[in-house]
């Protein structure tokens, strides 16, 4: 007899993949209950669930970790499932325990399929048993770090070391040489201990140019298995994905049927129930190894259901229900080809550090059936330093890889992030550069490509200077307009530039980084003609909803963007966005305002080690210390040469953003 589908669902996550979940189930007729934490009261998902249930303090080990206030919230609510999304509890069979004793459906697979994959040295054990290709290595449970430096050498450099529970790219190094492997041993065991609760690493050899594919498959509780193919998540940085694909450029029938079928066995092999990833190191001349298995739904899941035209959500409700695969291997086919890129609140040009405050100005591409965008958060949210800095995923598709490319740069161009660093102009970056371009795929191509990706900061084009002018002026006159009558019919408020002698004239001053530039304005019939020196030229415009300005410079008529924030002109034009400041001119700073030197701190977070010494001479990009935020440890470097004078933090201090770190 068939289980009757969920009358109601609570999802145990936040962000997108909770606002994901909550879009299928509404679509289903099913209930959603969201859980959030005291940072999330406001959030995205708490507005889209029909209700929400607080389980915490900000902390993730306070409340999205904490399994008891969850199953509680469930309790309570009367759902009879659980959808734990990605991270947080998604692969803790503790938690898929606790919830079948509860008498709650967990969404995904046996908390023995977890447990078996849990452990990528069991589960590599584990594959090896199933005849499934495996990486040369060393996945024992000795850990002395002497024993492990050995095994290196044996393995021979270079070498990954990976924390057995990890996932994310969090513990996780590449070891090139020996002398750099007890540094990085540590580090690694540190990180993953702080991410996982558990510093057990394994060794293996580093692939030389690797393509990472990774296969969705799916098992069902009557015991069927089935792969819905692969993709490409080989361009990362940090050993984070950056971009996905499906299907993988350069699959061939043969190969695609031998992946998919390794992986199927690799499901089989743990009983696996629901959607999973099984991911392999896939060297270029097509031979592939197994890496590990992702018990859960994958960030990157959007590429493969484009791809299909099927929903993967749709599929674990259905069969967390108890419901048969709703098609066989035969019946699933590709077509077209997607592309995923994920939108960060995070500035590539230092090092990808995340970036905290509020979306002041956010404007996705709109959606259709070639382009969707998948985000928990809206215009006037915040990214806090509590989580991962997610901004949005961004998916596009058409028939094939050229095409879908295309797709995708124009849809870069239309985002708008202003409030917050973002990575767009980087992806942007990455999808035109050649290598990407003709599927050179391997995971160093971000710095096989950094001199394309990272170009020296580009001198702002005379359009930007105009259009932020141009758009100045517009909003005073809108401001005008707006004034009540009497105000309007006042000589002192007429905005036409009328002066009894001569020709009204004005200037502003605009500022990028350091480099400053005058515009000056006079009136003209039906617009301004504007000058930045070099050239009058005549303006005028149209303001459009969201910051859209239609302008006319010179003879030539074009679209753009400013968004207006505080002192700052944020002018999106041709693909990039100039945030150009207005320098208050008749502002007087006082003396003292500058200290001579000092390292302040990027973001906010936890002081893992020091690693300068006080009375030493350092260069521009000497290692000064570790931080921890958002599950990751970034090494904040010194920003010029110098002597350090002073430390002003230790380790286990948490600190704030911008607070002074180190004195020069």
């Amino acid at each position: 007899m068939q289980t009757p589908m969920f009358n109601k669902v609570l999802i145990a996550n936040r962000g997108e993949i909770a606002c994901r979940v909550i879009k299928t189930a509404r679509r289903m007729g099913i209930a959603t209950v969201a859980v959030y934490s005291e940072a999330d009261a406001s959030a995205r998902h708490v507005r889209m669930a029909d209700e929400a249930v607080l389980i915490g303090p900000a902390a993730a080990r306070e409340s999205y970790l904490v399994a008891d206030r969850i199953l509680e919230a469930a309790m309570r609510t009367g759902a009879q499932a659980v959808h734990p999304g990605y991270g947080f509890l998604s692969e803790n069979a503790d938690f898929a325990d606790a919830c079948q004793q509860a008498g709650i459906v967990f969404i995904g697979p046996p908390a023995s399929a977890i447990r078996a994959m849990g452990s990528k040295s069991a589960a590599k054990a584990l594959m090896g048993k199933a005849n499934v290709p495996l990486t040369p290595g060393y996945h024992g449970d000795r850990q002395e770090p002497g024993f492990l430096e050995e095994q290196a050498a044996s393995i021979g450099y270079p070498v990954l070391i990976k924390a057995s529970a990890g996932g994310g790219g969090k513990g996780m190094r590449r070891v090139d040489i020996a002398s750099e492997f007890e540094a990085a041993l540590i580090s690694c065991k540190r990180e993953a201990i702080n991410a996982f609760g558990n510093d057990h690493v394994l060794v293996e050899k580093y692939v030389l140019k690797p393509r990472h594919i990774e296969i969705q498959v799916f098992g069902d509780t009557q015991g069927n298995v089935v792969h819905l193919f692969e993709r490409d998540c080989s361009v990362q940085r940090r050993h984070q994905k950056v971009l996905e694909e499906a299907p993988a450029p350069g699959m061939t029938p043969q190969r695609r049927a031998a992946m998919g079928q390794a992986a199927v066995e690799a499901a089989k092999a743990v009983g696996y129930i629901g959607a999973g990833t099984v991911e392999f190191i896939a060297n270029q001349d097509g031979s592939f190894y197994f890496m590990e298995m992702n018990t859960r739904l994958q960030v990157e899941h959007p590429v493969t259901e484009m791809i299909t035209g099927l929903d993967l959500v749709e599929w674990q409700l259905r069969v967390a229900s108890g419901e048969p695969l709703p098609l066989t291997q035969s019946q699933l086919s590709i077509e077209g080809h997607a592309i995923e890129a994920r939108i960060y609140a995070e500035d590539p040009a230092k090092g990808f550090l995340p970036s905290t405050g509020r979306l002041l100005h956010l404007a996705p591409p709109v959606e259709s059936d070639h382009v969707r965008v998948d985000t928990g958060v809206e215009q006037g949210d915040e990214i806090t330093p509590h989580y991962d800095p997610m901004i949005a995923k961004l998916i596009v598709w058409d028939q094939d890889r050229g095409l879908a490319l295309a797709r995708m740069r124009k849809a870069l161009a239309q985002y708008r992030v202003v409030g917050v660093s973002n990575n767009i102009e980087f992806l942007t970056r990455l999808v035109t550069c050649p290598s990407f371009a003709k599927a050179d795929l391997d995971t160093g191509l971000i710095e096989r490509e950094h001199v394309l990706l990272f170009p020296a900061a580009a001198e702002v084009p005379q359009e930007a200077w105009l259009l932020a002018t141009l758009a100045e002026l517009l909003h005073e006159a809108q401001a005008a307009s707006l004034l009540p009558r009497a105000e309007r019919q006042s000589p002192w408020a007429a905005m036409d530039g009328w002066r009894l002698n001569g020709q009204g004239q004005r200037s502003v001053l605009l500022r990028h980084s350091e480099h400053q530039q005058i515009v000056s304005i006079a009136h003209a019939v039906g617009g301004w003609a504007l000058s930045t020196g070099a050239q009058t030229v005549f303006t005028r415009g149209e303001l459009g909803s969201n910051g859209q300005l239609h302008a006319q410079l010179g003879e030539r008529r074009l679209n753009a963007t400013v968004v207006i924030a505080g002192e700052r002109r944020h002018v999106f034009f041709e693909g990039k966005a100039w945030p150009l400041a207005r320098v208050d001119t008749l502002y007087v700073g006082g003396e003292g305002d500058e200290k001579a030197g000092g390292l302040r701190s990027p973001m906010p977070g936890k002081i893992i080690a020091l690693l300068a010494i006080v009375g030493a001479s350092v260069e521009k990009g000497t290692p000064l210390l570790v931080m921890e935020a958002m599950k990751m440890e970034h090494t904040v470097t010194a920003p010029a040469k110098g002597l350090v004078m002073s430390l002003r933090c230790a380790p286990g201090h948490q600190v704030s953003d911008c607070v002074e770190l180190v004195d020069f």
